[in-house]
């Protein structure tokens, strides 16, 4: 093989490689972040609430701690996959928010109220 061969296939290599990391960041640009902030009957932020993000096409549940402002996050959600999502705290839940797969924001602010009695 020619020093030319070498570096035309070198060069192939490094093509190729580059368009593999773009099409990555472009996918992952393309997920979703859900964030927002629990709060209590009387609108204080709810520190170490735990909030729960369950796919329902598959069942997988991910869970999130709200910081000391009751804020939580989760990104790299799915854009094609539909979501529930709700907050508790000892014996507080929130309401189950739905997240729709129809819904086109890239960055969903859904803020969560503790309100009633876990069942």
């Amino acid at each position: 093989m020619t020093l030319r061969h070498t570096l035309a296939a070198a060069a192939l290599v490094l093509f190729f490689a580059a368009l593999a990391v773009h099409a990555q960041s472009k996918h992952e640009s393309q997920l979703k972040t859900v964030r927002g902030v629990v709060v209590d009957k009387s609108d204080n932020p709810v520190a170490a609430g735990v909030v729960f993000l369950k796919n329902t096409r598959t069942n997988q549940v991910r869970s999130n701690i709200t910081n000391d402002q009751g804020s939580y996050r989760f990104s790299g959600i799915d854009p094609n996959a539909e979501y529930e999502l709700y907050a508790e705290k000892e014996d507080a839940k929130s309401q189950t928010r739905n997240i729709s797969n129809f819904d086109s924001r890239m960055d969903i602010v859904l803020n969560l109220k503790l309100d009633k009695k876990k069942s």
